[in-house]
């Protein structure tokens, strides 16, 4: 309870429950700023552990977990631009990867796309806009009192409009599975992208299959 956890950016850690389920959460925050882990949760009516957290937990309640987990982390050795992709909260493990790299100085470009069914999805675009990196918010169900002006459609298209060629790049990606799973057929089929080089992540929690 005393100790800060020890975690790589972009790991995640599973909760332990009564019934010897699982449920995993990536850390949102990047390592350096560590006093607190910091994890985006989507409340799913009905989900059995986000029922508990947004309608029974308190402080200093007491969940069992394990971690870090996960291979979705920087690779520092490589100097290649990287390409971020992000749907719903797969936003916390890239969110806690680039507030890394800022923090080491890292001079590499770094492009984000975040996508979401509407602009609420987008839950923390002011912290993503704020950042010194081209930041691409894509937006697939509007709805006119959205009034949203920005790009539409599926989030790895998005990508592929701007980077035909992904050759010279790492892409980092983390969502929705079907989200995941397009992006690295439709890269390394139709970009160029060598498969060594497509990092990823697939949330499968029920909220973030709504979220598209």
């Amino acid at each position: 309870a005393n100790e800060r956890l020890q975690f790589l950016a972009g790991q995640y850690l599973e909760f332990l429950l009564k019934d010897g389920s699982r449920r995993s959460f990536s850390m949102g925050n990047a390592p350096h700023a560590d006093e607190l882990v910091e994890l985006h949760v989507r409340h799913v009516a009905g989900g059995q552990f986000t029922e508990h957290v947004f309608g029974k937990m308190n402080e200093r309640d007491i969940l069992r977990f394990e971690g870090p987990l996960g291979t979705f982390f920087l690779r520092e050795d490589s100097q290649k631009p990287i390409v971020f992709v992000a749907s719903g909260t797969g936003f916390a493990p890239i969110k806690s990867i680039i507030e890394s790299a800022l923090h080491k100085g890292v001079t590499r470009p770094m492009t984000l796309y975040w996508g979401g069914r509407r602009p609420k999805d987008l839950y923390m675009n002011e912290i993503a806009q704020a950042w010194p990196i081209k930041y691409v918010p894509v937006i697939s169900d509007a709805l006119p009192e959205d009034a949203w002006s920005g790009r539409t459609g599926f989030v790895h298209r998005a990508v592929m409009q701007d980077f035909p060629d992904l050759s010279g790049h790492q892409v980092y990606a983390c969502g929705v599975p079907i989200m995941v799973d397009s992006a690295r057929r439709d890269f390394v089929q139709q970009c160029r992208l060598p498969e060594d080089d497509f990092f990823a992540d697939s949330f499968t929690t029920q909220a973030d299959l709504a979220a598209g």
